[in-house]
């Protein structure tokens, strides 16, 4: 069902169990129609009932209309339809949930149809949930963090979500003045159980503005988000983020100043960047990215530039992360670049070439298992790493830390357990 106007459905792809990826400046193959989707994919539980007011929505006019009246902790139970956007929706009230009301994601589709730059933006306001629905079709940012606005954004979720074709990032977080940093930092935030995809590589007509800055067509990523404090990632899925020429950003970036946050269990597809914690560029009295942040318990297949990269970094943590790459042209699986005391890097399986260990700084290397473990792994080429039980057998075990007591699964980890994401059930530890 069409809502609001007459649209044509965007065309989705698949990526075939067993398929291979693309050379360099390539687009990798396509599949069949449809949003990626494995069965081992994380899978959200349904959200309760709303407790508080409800407002319901069936139109492009009833759902603004909504967004605008809605009192504190209502809930906008949004029809299974297709809204065809012509503004950015904001959401600006305490603990305001927006979802749609079958919980079925892909059956209410908030689409920007190429010409609008944001679709969802959060402003002023703490305790905001998102939830159970899909957004499609921005030039710039899919779902805006107006956290350098007003007072701020605290207590973000976003949960279930599809965010398909977004050409800049699917959730954006903008740069907090330092003045006001610590008042208006977006903490406390949630992203999890969503998919983030794009059908192809950027293409000069997605995004003008990428071309007016000389980026190459290379300014897309998954997230994006600067001066967090306390953020989760987990659980999502992110496929086919690609610049023109393969050079994109993150599908999951973190800098500017953010702290203590986690990233855990997310899957991560042939994208060109997989999760960065910093960045080369600093801006004037930046001097550290990322304090404290955790990375553990992620699978990332394909990402050329780099799987996991530390640049600008204090007392952060990657740990027990599985990578796959074997033919990586960078041969970046994990990067350690500048700076970044009291780095840990542990017990990571990297399928493919060694890490590539950039700073003088003292950071703490072990467990690390590197080899091509393509054999060893149930669908590599479809990104799920998991260790088959029979080759688990061929690997050396490592201390569990206390910092990644269980494996992606939620399977407690024995003190005598496997590197990387996953301790296949079968397997023993002392």
């Amino acid at each position: 069902m069409i809502r609001g106007v007459s649209v044509a459905l965007a065309c989705f792809w698949l990526i075939a169990p067993g398929v291979g990826w693309a050379g360099p400046g390539e687009p990798s193959p396509r599949g069949l129609p449809g949003p990626p989707h494995q069965a081992w994919y994380p899978r959200a539980p349904g959200l309760p009932k709303p407790a508080g007011p409800v407002i319901r929505a069936a139109n492009v006019r009833e759902l603004f209309a909504a967004a605008g009246q809605v009192p504190p902790g209502g809930t906008i139970l949004v029809a299974d339809g297709h809204y065809l956007l012509t503004a950015c929706l904001d959401l600006h009230t305490d603990n305001v949930t927006l979802r749609s009301e079958s919980g079925q994601r892909d059956r209410v589709v908030l689409d920007g149809s190429g010409p609008l730059g944001e679709l969802v933006s959060v402003t002023r306001c703490s305790g905001a949930t998102i939830a159970d629905l899909t957004i499609q079709n921005a030039k710039w940012n899919g779902f805006k963090v107006n956290s350098d606005k007003g007072q701020g954004v605290r207590r973000l979720t976003i949960c279930n979500c599809v965010i398909h074709n977004i050409w800049q990032r699917g959730v954006k977080g903008p740069r907090v003045p330092p003045e006001n940093r610590e008042a208006l930092r977006p903490a406390d935030c949630r992203v999890q159980y969503c998919l983030f995809y794009n059908d192809r590589p950027k293409r000069p007509s997605d995004d003008e503005a990428d071309e007016q800055n000389h980026f190459g067509g290379n300014y897309v990523g998954g997230m994006d988000i600067m001066c967090a404090g306390r953020w989760t990632i987990c659980d999502n899925v992110f496929v086919g983020i690609q610049g023109r020429t393969r050079e994109g950003r993150g599908a999951i970036f973190l800098w500017v100043d953010t702290r203590d946050c986690l990233v855990q269990r997310n899957v991560i597809i042939d994208c060109d960047c997989g999760i960065c914690l910093g960045n080369s560029f600093r801006g004037p009295g930046e001097a550290v990215h990322c304090t404290r942040c955790t990375v553990r318990n992620n699978f990332v297949a394909a990402c050329p530039e780099n799987g996991i990269l530390a640049d600008y970094t204090r007392d952060c943590k990657i740990v027990h992360n599985t990578i796959h790459d074997p033919a990586s042209r960078m041969q970046r699986l994990i990067r350690v670049v500048h700076d970044n005391p009291g780095l840990v890097v542990a017990n990571n399986l990297l399928s493919g070439k060694a890490m590539q260990i950039e700073t003088q700084s003292p950071i703490r290397l072990e467990g690390n298992v590197i080899r091509d473990l393509t054999a060893a792994l149930v669908g590599p080429g479809e990104g799920n790493l998991r260790l088959r039980a029979e080759a688990a057998a061929a690997l050396p075990t490592v201390s569990r830390l206390d910092d990644a007591p269980q494996d992606i699964d939620g399977h407690p980890r024995p003190p005598k357990t496997l590197p990387g994401a996953h301790q296949p059930p079968s397997s023993s530890g002392e």
